[in-house]
């Protein structure tokens, strides 16, 4: 009785174990390949919920049914100008066929392995079709910020055919028929960083400060110019000034000196004693101003200045 209910036990147990292993769940976040013996017996399972499977012989693979990121290595790689640049892809991809993709790549990581294999081979063919400045600017169509300092030569882009939308949507129409096969939907692919390559980043650097010093310079010469122009407009005008007020203070002066003569020949025209009083005064002060020690004087005698000279005598 011991060894039947020993048995009993393991068969209930078996039967346990056997029971839940076919029993699994599938969420809503992934998708399920039920294989044998290592092939896929049914189709894939995509729907939420409690399944049932064979047990011991069958195996549940479980397959992403989210969004994956693809994020590339940086890459070197020419232009089509011949200048070697450093690329930074990434990219948005699901699995749409899980039967397809457990076939051909099986998991997560083959697949990330082949997009580097194709979408780098399709980034290089269309990088060395396109020049730089295709690849940096956005599209054709962007407009420059007009800066008047800089002048309307400055304020004008070099013109593209196509721009880097274009050139993001080639890589991803060539790489999206390509990963198909594998059960691969490739959503969408964008460039992460455009870098000079480090060989080539010194003389970049040093062409980008020559083009900032020159402008430097043209500011420089510009305001030189413009400061000479203030500085002339204000010695003219302080010239100007200088100038009226010279005028003014001459005709105040004159006005004076008018008003002044106006005065003495009012005062001195009084009588005849005034004036003469007058023509004495005027001729002392001639004589202090004019003769001074030594001074020897050459004057007719029928002169009016020698008049009040002619009675004077030397002192004994």
């Amino acid at each position: 009785m011991s060894l039947v209910k020993i048995l009993g036990y393991l068969a209930l147990a078996f039967a346990l174990f056997a029971a839940y292993d076919s029993i699994y769940t599938v969420n809503e976040l992934e998708q399920v390949i039920i294989t044998q013996f290592g092939k896929p017996v049914v189709k894939p399972v995509t729907t939420a919920g409690l399944k049932l499977k064979t047990p011991f012989v069958q195996e549940v693979n479980r397959i992403e049914k989210r969004i994956l990121e693809w994020d590339g290595s940086p890459s070197d790689m020419p232009t089509e100008d011949k200048l070697y640049i450093t690329v930074d892809l990434y990219g948005r991809w699901r699995i749409t066929d899980p039967l397809q993709y457990y076939l051909r790549l099986h998991d997560e990581r083959s697949a990330q392995s082949r997009l580097d294999d194709i979408l780098g081979s399709e980034t290089r063919n269309a990088i060395a079709k396109h020049a730089l400045i295709e690849i940096v600017r956005t599209t054709k169509d962007r407009a420059p910020l007009k800066d008047a300092s800089l002048g309307e030569a400055n304020a004008t882009l070099v013109p593209i055919r196509k721009g880097r939308k274009a050139v993001e949507e080639e890589i991803y129409a060539a790489a999206a028929e390509k990963v198909k096969v594998f059960g691969i939907e490739l959503l969408d692919i964008r460039f992460k960083r455009i870098n000079y390559n480090r060989s080539v980043q010194p003389k970049i650097y040093d062409r980008m400060i020559s083009e900032r010093r020159q402008i430097a310079e043209r500011f420089r010469s510009e305001g030189n110019g413009e400061a000479a122009r203030i500085r002339g407009n204000r010695e003219r005008d302080l010239n100007k000034i200088r100038s009226e007020a010279y005028r003014q203070v001459q005709e105040i002066r004159g006005a004076a000196d008018a008003r002044a003569t106006e005065i003495y020949a009012k005062a001195y025209n009084q009588s005849p004693e005034a004036v003469r009083f007058y023509e004495f005064t005027r001729s002392m002060e001639i004589y202090r101003d004019a003769i001074a020690k030594n001074t020897t004087l050459i004057l007719s005698t029928d002169s009016d200045i020698f008049k009040y000279l002619k009675g004077i005598s030397p002192q004994p």
